[in-house]
């Protein structure tokens, strides 16, 4: 394996991750995939054949003859054997590839090293040889005819070598946070900043979170999840996700000095796993704490056998740095994405502070709404109703419930972060016959809630033929894809981005900038709703 002068990427990662998974009774739940070496073929796709002939030569060198040839890129060590366990690496990556999308498995995790993401055309990187992802992509692309593919990366480090792979290319969208520090924090290059956002036909197809502090939790990464990355996943509408799962972003991992908790990689799974149909190819990187290594490593894979995700715990909102990024990368990437065109438009303050709309609440609660002390009501309809500045009733009026876009930003943007942030015991779902949403929308809806919380649906008289469908999604398939989504009404926008502003002082994870503005709405409540003695509970309708 990698030379004993690497101190960090050691073989451990792989034998802690297969022992934590043996252990947790996973290993036995899963389907075990045969591992090939990836032909040269399958390596040309990313890297040039003068790179990859060099390579090939590393296992006949001396040790000095090595040592020079490590001196020609970055923060890489070559062994006499680590040309074959990257062919292996790669290998592995593309067999999932291939048992994922011949339907021999629903989804996967393929534990591997060497690393890939930072490895380049024609240069390794970062404990990087080959890019294993990068040719996973190329290869799905070539032999599946896949129009569409989404790599979401994790890991703590940019995984340039991807972003360079595909930067203008529009059938890939690749996404990155990482630890940038403004520069400081390896591997240190500009283009790992927001507004690298991808080259020519590419442009708006390469996302990049620059972490600019140290210690960012689990509300951090969630609230880029549901106010970038999900929202615009939707929109490009894959036909295959896959994940540079890197746990270097977990807690005590001395390369990222994170704090979010290995639990999170629950949910970021499970918030990935209607895309695509549910075909989700998850490929190791970096996690170099042999703690939380192994733990982030199965959270993710018991998730992917559909096990419910645990209750998120200490969600109190972005921390300023994490909303400074979130909405620098917003407003870059507003040009380019539908759902995010109202990213960085200022909007109309209304005169009540957040200390004034939560006495208005309290008030409302104590003549007439007790209702909602215990219990958070989101109504999605097509009628306006007057104005009511509570925050346990949110009303969300869109023009057309209809429409699959404004709906399911509403959901991706309001109804998600606010769930979190909550933490119900019970999500009470309630569809009414009028309601005017498709069935892939609410299998949709379902599939998000399901597996974050204990889920109960309702359905009226005349609704019978809904509950296949749903009862589909319960059972944990993904829901079919609803095509590439047309930009949502600009009604719809402006109530949603309205209801936000006025919401989140009191919901921190609605938060999408550090310069809070609250905005004028125009909602009210209606009194003649049934108390229910439903402890912590948030229902949608």
């Amino acid at each position: 394996m990698i030379s004993p002068a690497c101190k960090i990427e050691v073989p451990e990662r792989l034998t802690v991750s297969h022992e934590a998974l043996i252990k947790n009774g996973l290993a036995d739940r899963c389907v075990s995939v045969p591992v090939r070496e990836a032909t040269d073929a399958d390596i040309l796709l990313v890297h040039s054949e003068e790179y990859l002939e060099a390579v090939k030569k590393t296992p006949y060198m001396t040790l000095e003859d090595l040592k020079e040839f490590t001196l020609q890129y970055g923060d890489v060590y070559f062994h006499p054997n680590i040309y074959h366990c990257a062919k292996l690496a790669a290998g592995a990556a593309l067999q999932l590839v291939d048992s994922v999308m011949t339907g021999k498995v629903r989804n996967g995790m393929a534990l591997v090293r060497p690393p890939g993401h930072h490895s380049m055309s024609s240069a390794a990187n970062g404990f990087c040889v080959f890019n294993n992802v990068a040719i996973a992509a190329q290869y799905a692309k070539q032999k599946y005819g896949l129009k569409r593919v989404l790599i979401v990366d994790w890991d703590v480090h940019h995984g340039q070598g991807v972003q360079y792979c595909f930067e203008d290319d529009p059938s890939v969208l690749y996404f990155s946070w990482h630890r940038y520090e403004h520069q400081k924090f390896w591997p240190q290059l500009r283009e790992s900043d927001y507004d690298s956002v991808g080259k020519e036909k590419g442009a708006g197809f390469n996302i990049n979170v620059p972490w600019n502090k140290v210690g960012m939790k689990n509300s951090d990464y969630l609230s880029v999840f549901c106010h970038v990355l999900l929202p615009v996943a939707y929109e490009f509408c894959p036909d295959l996700v896959l994940v540079c799962a890197g746990f270097d972003s977990a807690i005590g991992d001395p390369e990222g000095e994170m704090c979010a908790s290995p639990d999170i990689f629950a949910h970021l799974t499970h918030l990935l796993m209607n895309l695509a149909g549910g075909k989700l190819c998850a490929v190791l990187e970096g996690g170099y704490n042999l703690t939380s290594l192994p733990q982030s490593v199965c959270q993710t894979v018991q998730t992917l056998l559909g096990d419910p995700a645990p209750r998120p715990a200490n969600l109190d909102g972005p921390c300023e740095s994490a909303l400074e990024s979130l909405h620098c990368v917003r407003s870059a990437h507003r040009q380019y994405w539908s759902c995010l065109k109202h990213a960085g438009i200022a909007v109309l303050s209304d005169h009540f502070s957040n200390e004034q709309r939560r006495q208005q609440c309290e008030q409302h609660d104590d003549r007439n709404l007790s209702i909602f002390r215990k219990t958070v009501l989101v109504q999605f309809s097509s009628k306006e109703s007057e104005e009511q500045k509570c925050k346990y009733y949110i009303p969300v009026c869109l023009k057309k419930v209809i429409d699959a876009s404004g709906f399911l930003q509403a959901v991706l943007g309001l109804l998600l972060p606010l769930g979190y942030e909550y933490d119900p015991s019970l999500v009470l779902l309630v569809r009414m016959p009028d309601s005017g949403v498709c069935d892939s929308v609410w299998q949709q809806l379902t599939g998000l809630l399901q597996g974050l919380w204990s889920v109960i649906l309702s359905f009226q008289e005349g609704e019978k033929e809904r509950v296949a469908p749903t009862a589909s999604a319960l059972l944990g398939d993904a829901a079919p894809s609803l095509g590439q989504l047309h930009s949502p009404l600009p009604e719809d926008v402006e109530v949603l981005e309205r209801l936000r502003h006025r919401l989140q002082g009191d919901w921190k994870l609605l938060q999408t900038t550090g310069e809070f503005t609250t905005a004028a709405s125009h909602i009210n409540i209606t009194h003649n709703l049934t108390s229910m003695d439903l402890e912590k509970t948030i229902s949608t309708m």
